[in-house]
């Protein structure tokens, strides 16, 4: 008897292109597996798929996770910046443009 199949989706973007993968795998298939059974590697040679952070319709997962029918698994690229950094960096220099703005406009109400 034939292993029950699944159809599955796996997504990887990189700045410049992004590919979604529509494969079928044999039930209790991992994430991980699903990844590397993919194109994703030819088509980005230069990315780690071994060791890349994965997730389920945006939501990370270990490696070992299930899948399910239509699932959608995604390769994360890693952070260039901490969120919470970036947040405070343009938290700060919406500040600073918004200082100059009121300075400029009382030289100019004068």
């Amino acid at each position: 008897m034939d292993k029950q199949m699944l159809e599955v989706e796996v997504a990887y973007a990189s700045p410049q292109k992004q590919v979604l993968c529509c494969l079928k795998v044999a039930a209790g298939t991992c994430a991980r597996q699903a990844v590397l059974q993919s194109r994703l590697p030819e088509n980005f040679p230069d990315v780690d798929f071994q060791v890349a952070a994965i997730g389920i319709f945006g939501k990370k997962i270990a490696d070992d996770v299930v899948l399910h029918e239509f699932d959608r698994v995604e390769v994360y690229r890693p952070l260039l910046i901490d969120p919470k950094e970036g947040r405070r960096n343009r938290a700060k220099n919406h500040k600073v443009k918004t200082v100059k703005s009121s300075a400029g406009d009382m030289l100019n109400d004068g």
